[in-house]
């Protein structure tokens, strides 16, 4: 069953948070390797991936970031999100301000400790012909992270290619110089080759499709309590060589308006990293956001500037400690 899109937009908040019918299973038990464990995300999906990485960053060991961000950039103001985090204007964020923050963060306990960036990866893309989120931002992202990693993390950006607001993919998409849904790009550029490759190593040239099972799951029972903006349903691929267990792990979260109730399955399917997964030994999931007016959330972004709490972007957030009871559920053996 495809979750269809809802038409126009600002009827998403109205509609059911689900994909409709009854509830999906449970996220299984995959006995997933705790040392192979990264995040991807595109825009706020990027800002989304790195606040899990920077909160969580114990147990995540890499991050993927498409035209996303600096963490705790938006400093729980959506002015401030969509000026200085997006546009770049009046002025960009203020990174010696951010480092402090982040790093008295990680003295107070409300994030991990810094030194456990120690061995990470990051990958940053942002297209140049980017109007939507200004290419400086992942500029700062890098620049942050390595004042807060220091030569310890192993980090690679590319601001360089003629490719708009999506993420790039070889041959599926819109043109490569659009910004439109669903947001991936046909630029001849494998966006998610290249960071899984990035994040977990070379590999021989990924299978032409996919081989795997994607399902979808119920997203429910991992929620904490007072979480705000999550879906009912997200979505897991494993390959078959995982499902015995063993194998790694990358969360990927959509962008704005690239949820299932807006794109369907494009995401999913036809972004790239499954592919790589059955290649790299990774199991891949989904989580999706919805859309919704209380709180204040019609495109389903994830939550980069505080519609769910002024703790959203550190461990007690809703949204970072529901990607952690994943991770977890991911990580247990039946």
């Amino acid at each position: 069953m495809r979750c269809l899109a809802p038409a126009p937009l600002l009827l998403a908040g109205l509609l059911a948070t689900g994909c409709g019918g009854g509830a999906e299973p449970p996220l299984p038990a995959l006995r997933i390797d705790t040392q192979r464990v990264a995040v991807a995300g595109l825009s706020s999906g990027a800002y989304m991936a790195t606040q899990v990485h920077v909160a969580l960053n114990t147990h995540i060991h890499g991050a993927a970031l498409f035209a996303g961000g600096p963490y705790g950039c938006a400093k729980g103001a959506l002015e401030t999100a969509l000026g200085p985090c997006m546009l770049a204007e009046p002025a960009g964020p203020d990174l010696d301000a951010l480092a402090r923050e982040a790093e008295a963060r990680a003295r107070d306990g409300r994030i991990d400790p810094v030194a456990a960036f120690a061995g990470d990866r990051v990958f940053l893309f942002h297209g140049r012909l980017d109007r939507t989120v200004n290419p400086a931002l992942s500029r700062a992202s890098a620049a942050l992270y390595r004042r807060l990693g220091g030569d310890s993390i192993t980090l690679t950006l590319i601001d360089d290619q003629p490719v708009g607001h999506a993420l790039p993919t070889q041959d599926t998409g819109s043109p490569c110089e659009a910004s439109e849904s669903p947001w991936l790009a046909r630029c001849g550029i494998d966006g998610a080759g290249l960071a899984m490759q990035a994040l977990f190593g070379e590999a021989e040239r990924p299978p032409a499709a996919a081989g795997g099972r994607l399902s979808r799951f119920d997203q429910r029972p991992l929620l904490p309590s007072g979480a705000k903006g999550l879906a009912d349903t997200g979505y897991l691929y494993v390959p078959t060589a995982c499902e015995a267990g063993g194998c790694g792990l990358v969360v990927v979260f959509h962008g704005c308006q690239q949820d299932a109730g807006s794109v369907g399955e494009a995401f999913v399917r036809e972004a790239g990293f499954n592919r790589w997964a059955d290649a790299l030994g990774l199991v891949v999931v989904y989580p999706q956001a919805r859309s919704s007016y209380v709180p204040l959330n019609p495109n389903a972004c994830w939550d980069w500037w505080g519609y769910g709490g002024s703790d959203y972007d550190t461990r007690a957030g809703g949204q970072v400690a529901f990607v952690a009871a994943l991770i977890d559920r991911l990580a247990a053996a039946d």
